[in-house]
């Protein structure tokens, strides 16, 4: 192997990990924005939570790794010359989507970035052979669609089932307060079922390069790739992603206990399903999908629209914008060769460290990014003036009807 094919499979390497920790700071907010905005666990406890089961979970699935080392593009059709280079160019364009969405506050897709950036990418440097369009649209663009629409209607129906179970408690500010307990679970299982998912396209990513110059001749990743991705993820996971914590917490609708627990119970099952399956979903979109469906299954609970909607586009842009990007670090390679790496390698470095300068100016934390239930400590908020209950009615009728009997007594 020669020494420029090295240096760039070490830097398709060193800047795949670069994605995986942006892809767990990008997604943390999947697992862990209800719990905090509830007040379900700290945040700080949230977030070493997430990171641990997305530790764990890495390890126990590669179907996802599988499918994008050896489905999304036809490896075998690729020069091992040029293909390190394409990959290179593809993580620049999922990396700059990925920083700008989380400078944004927008719970956008990292997988969706990533393919998007490979697609673009591999379309300029070898061509539209090289890509598996079947592939692509049965376990990429079908997924995207149907896992939130699926994911929101079980939060719906799980909330709606939650509060008719618990309706005597409609009038008690921490009547539902139980529901926190089981959100630690269910929160936990999004957590892990995230590692299952994500933590794997930057192994398939990886093993694609290495399968690519003949360092392996199976799309299963060596262990060492494992190892390695599952650390950067976790690490990624616990540096918080608190804008996006804040927007799916607090930004599409205000989550109470029993929402928080049917929209992570619907995003856990999501997630698990699609990981056995090998479908490479989005779990920002199922996860967005699944509060959505929760805040529409509690009566009285508003839906911000507006903030659907720019949500919505982001979702619509991600493989455009990641793809266009890609493509264009990709002309530059095309066009100067081993100089084009170089100059990818700076514009890249010089996007990261611009988009991170630009968010210091309004910084978001762990005191920022907490709901008002999440501060307040309740589980649901108790009106000034509440209804009355079936006893008080009752006495105000009798009252009514004593009143009315003194009066017609006096009269007579």
């Amino acid at each position: 192997m020669e020494t420029a094919t090295l240096i760039v499979i070490v830097l398709v390497i060193l800047l795949a990990l670069f994605f995986d920790f942006t892809n767990g700071f990008h997604d943390t907010a999947n697992a862990m924005a209800t719990p905090i905005a509830t007040g379900a666990l700290k945040p700080k406890v949230a977030v070493l939570l997430a990171a641990s089961l997305n530790l764990v979970g890495a390890f126990l699935s590669t179907e996802v790794a599988k499918t994008i080392s050896g489905g999304i593009v036809r490896e075998d059709q690729i020069s091992a010359a040029v293909f390190p280079a394409v990959i290179f160019a593809g993580l620049i364009g999922a990396i700059t989507w990925n920083m700008l969405t989380w400078l944004l506050g927008l719970p956008s897709s990292s997988s969706h970035a990533l393919f998007g950036g490979l697609i673009g990418a591999t379309l300029v440097g070898v061509g539209v052979a090289a890509i598996d369009f079947g592939v692509v649209m049965s376990k990429v663009i079908l997924p995207a669609l149907i896992a939130p629409l699926t994911a929101g209607i079980i939060a719906f129906t799980v909330t709606k089932i939650a509060y008719a179970v618990t309706r005597r408690y409609d009038s008690k500010p921490d009547g539902r307060d139980g529901f926190r307990w089981g959100q630690i679970f269910t929160s936990s299982l999004v957590a892990l079922a995230h590692g299952t998912n994500d933590a794997q396209k930057t192994m398939g990513v990886i093993t694609l390069a290495l399968i690519t110059v003949g360092l392996q001749n199976h799309p299963e990743p060596e262990w060492w790739v494992v190892v390695a991705c599952a650390l950067t993820i976790a690490l990624g996971t616990y540096m918080g992603g608190w804008r996006i914590i804040r927007t799916l917490g607090k930004g599409l609708t205000e989550v109470k206990p029993a929402q928080g627990f049917a929209a992570e119970t619907s995003t856990a099952s999501t997630i698990l399903a699609s990981s056995a399956l090998g479908f490479a979903l989005s779990t920002t979109q199922v996860a967005s999908g699944s509060v959505i469906g929760s805040g529409l299954g509690r009566r009285g609970s508003i839906v911000r629209w507006r903030t659907v909607g720019r949500i919505a586009i982001g979702w619509v842009l991600t493989l455009p914008a990641a793809g266009a990007v890609g493509a264009f670090a990709a002309l530059i390679v095309v066009w100067l060769g081993t100089w084009g790496i170089v100059i990818d390698a700076v514009l890249a470095l010089a996007i990261i460290l611009g988009l991170f300068w630009r968010s210091r100016r309004d910084q978001v934390n762990s005191s920022n990014a907490m709901s008002e239930v999440a501060v307040s400590g309740r589980a649901v908020k108790v009106k000034r003036n509440p209804p009355p209950t079936r006893r008080q009615r009752r006495l105000a009728r009798e009252a009514e009807k004593t009143s009315a009997e003194g009066e017609r007594g006096s009269g007579a």
